[in-house]
């Protein structure tokens, strides 16, 4: 070869290794997660509803989110600050950088997916039959969908629809709140109702002389994941994995159980 091609074949292969080099840096410097060790600690979005998030007696921030958050940061070797935020503005605050990740049960949806990205799911949640232990003893899950079988249910929610798409051939009452459509089973003046988990079952803990939660049928099934601005693949490959890695151990369905199918943490909040 000679000096002048060794030249030129030198030169390109320093612009090509510079070219590769360019997506990688780019990459690095936008991530996430090289923010989070930069600064020492990981900001996570979330809005407060039981059980998910709540405050205590105390004003200090409790619940599954909790958990999983302050779990996570440890595992980082990080601090963590978590930023209370309106739900209907959760998504913008993220995509504006004013945290790196929202954990705040966020089901996956492809509508949102348009404007963030989600990770693996950490928890799933469903809607599920409420019903009054006496007058619905014996029954099957046929048994719910008879005409002398009346169900109560908040008038526009997800299981009024639910309701009458499973048990159509049953009465449905409706009210405008999900309370007045408990208490119309607890007072046996309806059958059975609807709600997102965990509300029957802790309603049924509130009241097991009267409520149970009939089968482990799950309706309206959700996946809750970790959201991230878009273009992060280094931050979403490690939150996959960490969920992952906090499947195999146990620990999110130890939290999950904890707060969803327990009521050992409703003294520390106000009625």
């Amino acid at each position: 070869m000679t000096l002048k091609r060794r030249v030129f074949a030198a030169g390109l292969a320093v612009a090509m290794a510079a070219l590769l080099a360019l997506p990688q840096a780019a990459l690095a410097q936008q991530s996430a997660i090289a923010d989070i060790q930069q600064r020492g600690a990981i900001k996570i979005g979330l809005s407060l509803f039981v059980p998910w998030s709540m405050r205590d007696k105390t004003g200090e921030l409790i619940g599954f989110e909790l958990d999983v958050g302050r779990k996570l940061a440890e595992d980082m070797g990080v601090d963590v600050e978590f930023v209370p935020t309106a739900w209907d503005g959760i998504i913008p605050a993220l995509v504006a950088g004013k945290f790196d990740v929202i954990i705040s049960g966020m089901s996956v949806t492809p509508a949102r997916n348009l404007t963030v990205n989600f990770s693996d799911p950490y928890a799933y949640s469903a809607t599920t039959l409420m019903a009054n232990k006496t007058m619905t003893e014996g029954f099957s899950e046929d048994d719910y969908n008879k005409p002398e079988v009346i169900f109560a249910a908040r008038r526009g929610g997800t299981p009024a629809t639910l309701i009458a798409q499973r048990f159509p051939q049953a009465q449905l009452l409706l009210f405008d709140e999900d309370g007045a459509a408990t208490q119309e089973v607890l007072n046996g003046k309806a059958h059975a109702t609807m709600a997102s988990l965990p509300t029957p079952a802790l309603e049924a803990a509130k009241h097991p002389d009267v409520l149970h939660v009939p089968f482990d049928t799950n309706y309206d099934s959700a996946a809750e994941a970790f959201v991230l601005r878009k273009g992060d693949p280094d931050a979403l490959n490690f939150f996959d994995n960490w969920i992952a890695a906090k499947w195999r151990d146990g620990f999110l369905e130890d939290r999950h159980n904890y707060w969803f199918k327990t009521v050992e943490w409703q003294d520390q909040v106000a009625e």
